[in-house]
């Protein structure tokens, strides 16, 4: 069954998109099955993954308005190696839909339930709040990963996140848990990104990723192309970041497996 870990954090600009795609592109090339579910009506997830997001038939929009099944409103990506459920401006709209809607919170779990079993991992990119589309997103999910910017105002807003998840852990999704807090954009010749970057550890211990996200003018550039970093330089600071990024995961995955009790 496959494991859905949404990528969040209200505060915009931390290198969710980025870490959505780059990391759903470093879990293919390991030979996993992986699905991106574009959640942000930006849609840049999916124009990062080379789908072109003003000519969608059927969009993650109609799905959660169930004008559409998801297994319909999946597409390949022209080279990266992984399936995508893209996003456009009509999420917006979605958003407004749900707000009288039954089921309104449940509705991406719902549409993502028949997928778990083609997938080994899908990845949800939200968007930079804690809106409708988000909380569908954290309730669907089995975990959240929390890119954190290594500068200034990084901890801001962190507090409300942690609430929503843990409401959402009381009342809508037991299940959920918090995968991991990522450094991102990270410059180690920066004294203010080492000293939150030690602040980060300081609060979360083992929550926080061992793996650190550079900032990377190669990263920066690679959406434009319609491509994750492993294709567009795979010999980058950035594109080794993401690999080791993925291969932590399923290590953290792998341990918390085994030290599962069998019942």
């Amino acid at each position: 069954m496959g494991h859905i870990i949404s990528v969040a954090n209200q505060k915009g600009g931390v290198g969710k998109t980025t870490t959505t795609v780059n990391l759903a592109a470093s879990l293919a090339a390991m030979k996993k099955r992986v699905l991106l579910v574009d959640m942000d009506p930006q849609g840049n997830a999916s124009m990062g993954s080379g789908i072109d997001k003003h000519s969608l038939e059927s969009s993650s929009c109609e799905v959660l308005l169930g004008d559409a099944v998801a297994r319909n409103a999946i597409q390949r990506t022209p080279d990266a190696g992984f399936d995508v459920m893209p996003a456009n401006a009509d999420l917006t709209a979605a958003e407004v839909g749900l707000m009288n809607s039954s089921m309104r919170e449940k509705r991406l779990s719902l549409s993502l339930s028949p997928l778990k079993q083609d997938y080994d991992y899908i990845l949800i990119d939200c968007p930079p709040s804690l809106n409708m589309l988000t909380l569908n997103a954290l309730v669907a999910a089995d975990g959240v990963l929390i890119p954190i910017q290594t500068e200034y105002y990084a901890l801001e807003g962190l507090s409300a996140l942690m609430d929503t998840v843990e409401q959402i852990r009381s009342h809508l999704n037991q299940a959920l848990q918090i995968e991991g807090f990522l450094r991102t954009m990270h410059d180690p010749r920066n004294n203010l990104a080492i000293d939150v970057s030690s602040q980060l550890l300081s609060h979360f211990k083992d929550a926080v990723f061992n793996t650190i996200i550079p900032r990377n003018v190669r990263v920066a550039e690679a959406p434009s192309h319609g491509i994750p970093i492993l294709l567009y330089d795979k010999t980058s600071r950035g594109a080794t970041a993401y690999l080791a990024l993925a291969s932590e995961l399923l290590r953290r995955h792998r341990l918390r497996e085994t030290e599962t009790p069998v019942t």
